[in-house]
């Protein structure tokens, strides 16, 4: 089987199993190889390293993963790639192929089983309807994960990196370092897959963090203070918190926390730093309790 990663070996294999995209997946298959060395570069992926992959397509990235690492696990939703899969990936021994979605599937049961619960490396394309749930679900699953490389859309990738104050900053900002270090490796342009995305997509690494910058008592509680915050974006981070109705606070709560820490009743979440949310859940944790 020849390698995939250019636009004639694509398309003769998409032609071969009369393969049609489906829009539900964002399906956009990558035909750069440069593209492609820079993701394995970039995940530092070795022979002693298990990856797991997220949406394999029809083996485009899986192949290189393949050759670099001692062993890939490939999670696709769509059965009809399976068939195109099996045939791509035949050449190597050292892939499971697992189809289903990465939000239903055991993460636990699959360290434990595929990989041994030896530590391992998440590589994925990821479609932007799902970038955000499944880089949750990786995190907050704790996982025995040590890097996420992942292709999104560029816009997520800015909202993943930036701080307080911006228009980009958000929960996504906030999840993301708090498990993670976000260095971006490249852009890629609209023009490196078939079919053509309507926008640009940048990779960028997670790199997580041996332990979380803040302490707090509650992680689960600061995720939920976090998501409240921003799900009114022009209301009072107050407003926001009582108008959640998950987090078992009072108005009167929340402003006699913000004055104990010296902050107007009038703020907005967007202006928060990490540190002043773990304070802020820590001591909301505690009210509540």
């Amino acid at each position: 089987m020849a390698n995939l990663g250019n636009i004639t070996n694509t398309s003769e294999i998409l032609q071969k199993y009369r393969f049609r995209m489906q829009k539900k997946y964002g399906q956009n298959f990558l035909i750069d190889t440069n593209i492609l060395h820079k993701i394995v570069e970039a995940a530092q992926i070795t022979k002693e390293d298990c990856v797991l992959e997220i949406g394999p397509g029809i083996g485009t990235m899986t192949q290189y993963l393949a050759e670099a690492a001692d062993k890939v696990i490939a999670v696709e939703i769509d059965k009809d790639l399976i068939p195109i899969l099996d045939e791509t990936l035949a050449p190597y021994d050292n892939v499971t192929l697992i189809q289903g979605d990465i939000l239903k599937v055991d993460l636990h049961k699959l360290s434990r089983e595929q990989a041994k619960d030896r530590p391992f490396k998440v590589v994925a394309n990821l479609p932007y309807y799902i970038t955000t749930p499944i880089i949750m679900e990786l995190f907050e699953s704790h996982i025995p994960l040590t890097s996420i490389t992942v292709m999104v859309q560029s816009e997520v990738a800015d909202r993943m990196q930036v701080g307080p104050g911006t228009k980009d900053y958000g929960a996504l900002s906030l999840a993301v370092q708090y498990f993670s270090r976000p260095e971006v490796v490249t852009r890629v342009p609209a023009s490196c897959f078939i079919p053509r995305p309507n926008v640009d997509s940048t990779v960028i690494r997670l790199t997580r963090h041996t332990s979380p910058p803040v302490e707090v008592t509650d992680e689960a509680y600061l995720f939920a203070v976090i998501r409240a915050s921003f799900n009114q974006r022009r209301k009072t981070l107050v407003n926001g918190l009582v108008n959640a109705g998950n987090l078992g606070v009072t108005r009167e709560q929340v402003e006699e926390v913000l004055t104990q820490m010296g902050i107007s009743k009038t703020i907005r979440g967007e202006t928060f730093t990490l540190e002043r949310f773990a304070e802020l859940s820590n001591r909301l944790a505690q009210g509540r309790r």
